[in-house]
């Protein structure tokens, strides 16, 4: 029998609540929480904005209510969503403590973007691309009555949307299209952000502010950001021309490889990577027999060490999935795939997962500051996102910064990072930050029923410690660099991946 929540209209025993602890109950037949700071009881929405989880089953952390799915972060005191990847706050409810009886007594909704300062001036900030960083930049300004200053330009054919849905629900068929998309920040008499989709910037003059795009716009800018993002590397393989190599990047990517999985009867994956088993996954939930080829010997040995490796790739030859491991491919006809020891694998529909490289032409070309290949590429910023040409920020995957945890720069392909580097970039220009950027990387993958998460940033996992039962899917993996340990991959120890997360958690000196 399932345990009951209090009513928390009915009240409970202030001593039932301890300081720092996250309570469930109810509300009107609503999941609401309940947790203690110092003297004051707060009363938010039971289930994180972004997927759903029960936020009971996360922490309080710098007066931070985080997600235990996928590390969202909420403010105590406001229900804000200050951090990715929930947007959407959560809602407040008035809450008494009276006589040892802690009651609900209704809906008290605040204004969670109060703190924020109006922006010092008139400026026309114009964010370049419409995915995570640009779009949580963008949401943040919008959600404090700045929307009607500024302009995505997206070379993107829709308005921002969810690119992790690409990969997983959309593509399973879990999710419809319109599900895909990310809310907006306007509401409430707020002016919204104009979002031009179909726009590719072609050049920017940073002398005189402005960019130029394909169709002939002029745009002037006062700031700009740079959100390009990365694109999918293309093998220079015989025959990955035809119709039937896909890859998968934006929404239209997916909407294409759904048409094309609907008449295919096999299907091959290039790449063990976490897009390329994503892909693999969900495409073997709409029943098609599935083979993945990949040059390593073991999925994902390299990022998170044989023994994870092994127990995905178990996970997904459970569900069906062929693996063709320690193979290339010579050659495609469009119907089976040669490979490099001369056998073959049938395939009419072949998904390329080779990896991707940012999107840096745009800035080169006008003469900013690149990261070095040893530095990962990109372009390279300061600790507050700015690069070397005045006005101008980069953010997202194309950002080469310095992580002041590590003490060198990196560059990160995680969409929740680049969202919260969005949203840092914007509080940032309204007032509300005055440190750099120091938030700790985060990803989730996602396989079938099991979901690995990863907080930190390793540059191998060569020197690895494994606590748990990897074979039993319930473990914790920490990765060291020079001895120190600077990332951490968990399976169903939730808590603990949180916990590291916000002792991680530091600001740079901007």
């Amino acid at each position: 029998m399932a345990d009951t929540k209090p009513d928390f209209a009915a009240g409970i025993a202030s001593s039932d609540l301890k300081p720092d602890m996250i309570l469930a109950g109810e509300f009107d037949g609503k999941p609401v929480v309940l947790v203690r700071q110092g003297d004051r009881v707060r009363a938010l929405s039971g289930e994180c904005t972004h997927l759903g989880a029960g936020l009971e089953q996360g922490i309080i952390a710098a007066g931070e209510l985080r997600c235990p799915w996928h590390h969202a972060r909420f403010s105590a005191e406001t229900g804000e969503a200050v951090g990715a990847p929930a947007i959407e706050p959560l809602s407040c409810f008035a809450v008494t403590e009276e006589g040892g009886v802690i009651r609900v007594t209704g809906r008290a909704d605040a204004n969670t973007q109060a703190s924020l300062k109006a922006m010092p001036d008139q400026r026309r900030i114009i964010i370049v691309g419409g995915g995570a960083a640009g779009h949580a930049c963008a949401d943040v300004l919008e959600r404090a009555g700045q929307g009607d200053r500024v302009l995505i330009l997206s070379a993107d054919s829709d308005v921002p949307y969810d690119r992790t849905f690409c990969s997983k629900q959309y593509l399973a068929g879990k999710k419809k299209r319109d599900e895909c998309m990310l809310p907006s920040g306007a509401g409430q008499g707020a002016a919204s952000v104009e979002v031009r989709t179909g726009t590719e910037v072609t050049a920017i003059d940073t002398r005189a502010r402005t960019l130029s795009t394909a169709d002939g716009q002029r745009v002037a800018y006062e700031t700009l950001i740079l959100a390009t993002g990365a694109e999918p590397i293309v093998p220079d393989i015989d025959g990955f021309d035809r119709d039937s190599v896909r890859f998968l990047r934006t929404l239209a990517d997916a909407d294409a490889l759904i048409e094309a999985a609907e008449k295919a009867k096999s299907v091959a994956v290039m790449g063990a990577s976490f897009i390329g088993l994503e892909v693999a996954a969900s495409l073997r939930q709409r029943k098609l027999p599935v083979t993945v080829i990949a040059k390593d010997d073991v999925p994902l040995a390299g990022v998170l060490g044989e023994e994870v490796g092994r127990f995905v790739r178990g996970l997904h030859e459970d569900k069906g999935v062929a693996f063709r491991l320690g193979r290339t491919i010579e050659s495609y006809d469009g119907k089976a795939l040669t490979l490099d020891d001369g056998s073959t694998v049938d395939a009419d529909l072949l998904v390329i997962g080779a990896g991707v490289k940012p999107r840096v032409e745009l800035a080169e070309a006008a003469g900013i500051a690149l990261a070095t290949n040893e530095e990962g590429g990109g372009v390279r910023v300061d600790a507050t996102l700015a690069t070397s040409a005045d006005g101008v920020f980069a953010i997202g995957d194309i950002a080469s910064y310095p992580d002041p945890r590590l003490g060198h720069p990196i560059r990160v392909e995680h969409w929740v990072h680049a969202q919260r580097q969005g949203q840092y970039l914007a509080r940032l220009l309204l007032g509300k930050v005055e440190e750099g950027f120091g938030d700790t990387p985060f990803f989730w993958s996602g396989h079938y029923d099991t979901s690995l998460r990863y907080v930190g940033h390793a540059a191998s996992a060569k020197d690895r410690r494994i606590e748990g039962d990897v074979d039993e899917g319930a473990f914790a993996v920490f990765f060291r660099e020079d001895g120190k340990e600077q990332a951490l991959l968990t399976c169903q120890c939730d808590v603990e991946a949180l916990e590291v997360e916000a002792r991680w958690d530091m600001p740079a000196s901007a």
